[in-house]
């Protein structure tokens, strides 16, 4: 369990996938990657499924969920998904945390394996909040993305994870910065796609930065030239990834990475080079 300031953050799992090196390198040369993560016989890398669960002022607040149930058994041997602790619910569980306690769930953006885990499928078909007592929200510029995918995003963007919720009025959509909880910030950083939210906390002159994909890995944010393939507007990912370079600086910030398999938490030095801070996932079965 982390604490920044007032604000209790764990990091707790949905498992990791393993996924063609050329999604999260793009450009970048094997030769300069291969020095950070080298990729397997089939040229895979494995990318993690970390998500938050923050507590503060009573509130308890899950940040992305996932892939939750929705994989079928084919599209989890593709993505070699693997949960050798389980889901994020069981370690949820772990942690004490029912999906009805959840009072808030924020979704940095609404690609399959940030907001799957947001509803399951009843025995009818039917798309239900998987925590029913929990508002959410997303910016909504990444939900008319969504709404309106493209060839390239179509596959990505499956309305069964929002579209309800909204529909619903479970669902919140914000036109910008907001403070969603005391010292919980979700911010916009465009580039991976144009509403994508970083999570920002302040709180006791500490702070911390849920990066999610701004920077797939902790390289990625160190480096400012290293892009994904992923990302819809690269050059805007740069400007980003500059920014909160900055800021982390600054503030002597806790960097938390949500895909990275051998860095969890970080800090940028003063030379702009990423030095781990050990954070563990929280809710680990033993």
């Amino acid at each position: 369990m982390l604490h920044v300031g007032e604000i209790q953050v764990a990091l707790v799992s949905d498992g990791v996938i393993h996924v063609d090196a050329g999604g999260p390198f793009g450009l970048t040369p094997r030769a300069l990657y291969g020095r950070y993560l080298l990729p397997d016989a089939d040229n895979l890398v494995p990318q993690t499924l970390t998500n938050l669960l923050l507590r503060i002022g009573g509130k308890t607040i899950i940040v992305d969920t996932g892939y939750g149930s929705r994989p079928t058994e084919k599209q989890r041997a593709i993505m070699r998904l693997e949960r050798p602790n389980g889901t994020m619910l069981d370690h949820l569980a772990r942690l004490g945390v029912q999906p009805g306690a959840v009072d808030l769930v924020i979704n940095t953006h609404l690609h399959v394996d940030h907001c799957s885990g947001n509803t399951y499928a009843s025995v009818n078909s039917e798309s239900l909040p998987t925590f029913p007592n929990a508002e959410y929200v997303v910016q909504r510029r990444e939900y008319e993305d969504a709404m309106r995918p493209n060839e390239r995003t179509r596959a990505t963007y499956l309305t069964e994870n929002y579209a309800p919720l909204v529909a619903s009025g479970q669902m919140l959509l914000l036109d910008g910065d907001a403070e969603l909880a005391p010292g919980v910030w979700g911010v916009v950083a465009p580039g991976h796609t144009p509403g994508l939210m970083v999570i920002r906390l302040e709180s006791g002159g500490q702070h911390a930065l849920y990066v999610g994909d701004l920077a797939m890995y902790g390289v990625h944010f160190e480096k400012l030239g290293w892009m994904t393939a992923y990302d819809v507007e690269p050059l805007r990912t740069l400007e980003s990834k500059r920014r909160w370079q900055a800021w982390a600086r600054e503030t002597d910030a806790i960097l938390i990475f949500q895909h990275d398999p051998t860095l969890n938490a970080a800090r940028l030095n003063g030379e702009g080079k990423i030095e781990r801070v050990d954070v563990g996932i929280d809710g680990q079965a033993v």
